[in-house]
């Protein structure tokens, strides 16, 4: 449920309508959107991806956010994948907010994104988030993984600057022996 899971107010709410012109919402009314939205959101996260396919090629990432849940706000892991079709149309394949970022997680998502059709994955680009690529391997077998373009720059920044690092303590015992 949004309305319970994400912490959408009244208020909120509010804010939000009022950037369409309508000017104030009731409790009754913002209930009424959000079991609406509810509604949507879960036709979208449970919809058939087998005919819109076969998606060659996947992207997966997680986003932390801060939601609310049990009346305190908690940071929960938003997963997300995106995939490409034969015809070169990019949808979103799927968006499970889980707990954190773990292995489970991921191996729910992906199961859940075959179940319901995904097949023909050539190659997924991810971080290298070792619960996500032993997930991808586990739910795509015979897809390929590479690292992000969007990752691996952080990738060669880390190792370059380790590198450096690396080089100035072997200097320094140098100089010290």
């Amino acid at each position: 449920m949004i309305s319970g899971s994400l912490g959408v107010s009244t208020r909120r709410m509010d804010k939000l309508v009022q950037t369409l012109g309508i000017t104030s919402l009731s409790k009754s009314q913002v209930s009424r959107m959000a079991a609406d939205l509810d509604a949507q959101v879960t036709a979208f996260r449970t919809r058939p991806l087998g005919e819109a396919g076969p998606f060659t090629f996947v992207a997966a990432d997680a986003l932390t956010m801060k939601v609310r849940e049990d009346g305190r706000v908690v940071n929960a892991a938003v997963l997300v994948a995106t995939g490409v079709n034969a015809d070169g149309h990019r949808e979103v394949l799927g968006v499970k907010v889980a707990t954190s970022e773990t292995r489970q997680a991921w191996n729910t998502f992906f199961a859940d994104l075959v179940a319901r059709g995904l097949q023909g994955v050539m190659l997924v680009t991810s971080d290298a988030h070792a619960g996500l690529v032993e997930a991808i391997a586990a739910n795509l077998p015979g897809a390929a993984w590479q690292r992000c373009r969007t990752h691996y720059p952080e990738l060669v920044i880390m190792s370059r600057l380790f590198v450096f690092v690396l080089v100035i303590v072997m200097l320094q015992m140098e100089r010290s022996a």
